[in-house]
């Protein structure tokens, strides 16, 4: 399975995008809410979720891990297909999700296009409690924005992990600044 996608962005369509990556081309479904971070960059990094059914393999790309793990946890529940689950992230921040969902704010769910009163009751039954929200500052939103800036810089999504895991668990107050320095001289040995 495809589980991140690090290439050059051929082509940026609302909902769609073209990722090229050791010289083949993949079609990745993204959320309205990616193109902010996809719109006008050469290089980007995605975290994937493969779905496969008999007829189709389709590509779905986020910009974040969260925002991957959140649609995995929404096309979990009975009657939200992929689709669905898009169209909620395109509607709401995986963060104002989790809030929705344990607040039992099933109005505010049904206001995205596509949801009804009863998938989005069935959302709020379903997925109480199970959504994580937002990663404390300086926890994993600190080390996934060292690594996305070190892969938009050209370095291997691995080894830019690799070496931000390896300053944070040295110096885990460090600010982003500070710790891109670090990983950069790490990198450049």
């Amino acid at each position: 399975m495809i589980a991140y996608l690090d290439g050059e962005l051929v082509d940026l369509q609302p909902g769609q995008a073209v990722v090229s990556t050791g010289g083949v081309g993949y079609e990745v479904r993204v959320p309205l809410s990616a193109h902010p971070h996809l719109a006008g960059r050469q290089r980007v990094a995605l975290w994937i979720h493969t779905h496969v059914r008999e007829d189709q393999l389709a590509l779905f790309g986020f910009p974040s891990r969260g925002e991957r793990d959140t649609f995995r946890a929404l096309i979990a529940v009975s009657g939200v297909g992929p689709r669905m689950a898009l169209a909620l992230l395109s509607g709401l921040s995986p963060e104002e999700l989790a809030v929705a969902i344990d607040g039992e704010q099933w109005r505010r769910l049904a206001a995205v296009p596509g949801i009804g009163r009863r998938t989005a009751e069935r959302l709020v039954v379903e997925l109480k409690g199970k959504l994580v929200p937002a990663a404390p500052a300086g926890g994993a939103s600190l080390r996934e924005d060292a690594v996305s800036a070190l892969v938009n810089l050209g370095y291997a999504a691995r080894a830019a992990e690799e070496v931000v895991s390896e300053v944070l668990r040295t110096r885990p107050e460090i600010e982003l600044g500070e710790l891109l320095r670090r990983a950069l001289q790490s990198l450049t040995r």
